[in-house]
């Protein structure tokens, strides 16, 4: 693409309040601010696609976590791709498409080192923040390393129509498992599991206690629990293991907005007699599997062998939005905000 002028200011998301309990719509604001010329080693980058991801939510807490939370007043950073429009920085020129981590705004002044050169030739410049991005790589990862999924084992995955849940099952197939079970939160998304993403049971965890219909779906148990969601599906999955499985905890969404303590799980004592492994995960720690991930996740959607879908929303004004809709399971797939112009 041909360089483009950079505007003096341009509008970016800012945290104006710590959510208490579910965030509302008054914890953002939009603000027009400068946009600053890139300096020696640094890129300015007009942001095409920005991601919305669950994490999201803990770092607009004041607590300590693995990331730092969000400051108030100022801008928020999540995942974008963009295009280069000025550079400083040897080896990266107007025009470049790049993955970076300065979402929340039009556009972002960064230095290069934190910058990925992708090919929009290759794959849809938003595949890079869903399932050729930290999402797919937090599937691949953690079912394979952390989970360590073995031919023929049975795998439960709660969150399972979304950008990482709907890559944990379709991996697990193609890697053997010989049965694969979903939860989702609607009719339509079980019916999605099914038909598009090729689990062999799923069920809407709203129409009755999820223990319950996990039994019904994996009667004779399960080896492998991938959990983005936590409370009654964590205990479920504590309940239906087998002796010697294993948890891969990457998530739990469930709990995210609640004020209270979450109320489950309350059977973890059955990890004693099981010998349980439930190991938490972090994508961060597994970049040594990139060149690997990309290989084969690029291998399986070429071949047809891997499905994905994304949730676009539209409009920079609308990240917020896009955002509480994705806590309240709005989306299938990866959700993205699709930036105007």
């Amino acid at each position: 693409m041909a360089e483009q002028a950079a505007p003096a200011t341009a509008r970016e998301w800012h945290l104006a309040a710590r959510p208490q309990g579910w965030p509302v719509p008054t914890d953002f604001a939009l603000v027009e601010a400068p946009v600053r010329t890139p300096g020696p080693g640094e890129i300015l980058v007009r942001n095409a696609f920005l991601s919305v991801d669950p994490y999201m939510r803990g770092r607009m807490n004041d607590v300590k976590s693995y990331a730092p939370p969000f400051r108030l007043g100022e801008a928020m950073e999540g995942g974008a791709v963009g295009y280069v429009v000025a550079s400083g920085a040897e080896g990266f020129a107007p025009g470049d498409a790049v993955l970076h981590g300065l979402g929340w705004r039009e556009y972002a002044t960064l230095d290069a080192r934190h910058a990925v050169k992708v090919d929009p030739a290759a794959a849809p410049l938003s595949a890079y923040l869903g399932v050729l991005g930290m999402p797919g790589l937090t599937a691949y990862a953690g079912l394979l390393a952390v989970g360590g999924l073995k031919k023929g084992d049975k795998v439960f995955v709660s969150g399972a129509a979304g950008a990482v849940g709907s890559m944990v099952g379709q991996i697990a197939k193609l890697k053997g498992a010989s049965l694969v079970v979903g939860s989702a939160g609607s009719a339509e998304k079980v019916a999605k599991l099914v038909d598009v993403y090729g689990y062999d049971a799923a069920f809407n965890y709203k129409d009755a206690p999820v223990h319950e219909q996990l039994a019904q779906a994996a009667p004779d148990g399960i080896d492998l629990y991938f959990d983005n969601v936590g409370g009654d599906h964590l205990e479920a999955a504590i309940g239906a293991l087998t002796v010697h499985g294993r948890a891969v905890l990457c998530g739990a969404i469930a709990q995210y907005n609640d004020t209270t303590a979450p109320a489950a799980p309350r059977n973890l004592a059955l990890a004693i007699g099981k010998r349980l492994r439930l190991e938490g995960m972090l994508v961060s720690d597994h970049a040594a599997l990139q060149s690997q991930f990309v290989a084969d996740v690029a291998g399986w959607l070429t071949s047809g062998e891997l499905r994905h879908e994304e949730t676009v929303v539209d409009g920079f004004e609308r990240t917020a939005d896009a955002f509480l809709d994705l806590l309240r399971g709005v989306n299938t797939g990866k959700m993205v905000v699709r930036l105007d112009g």
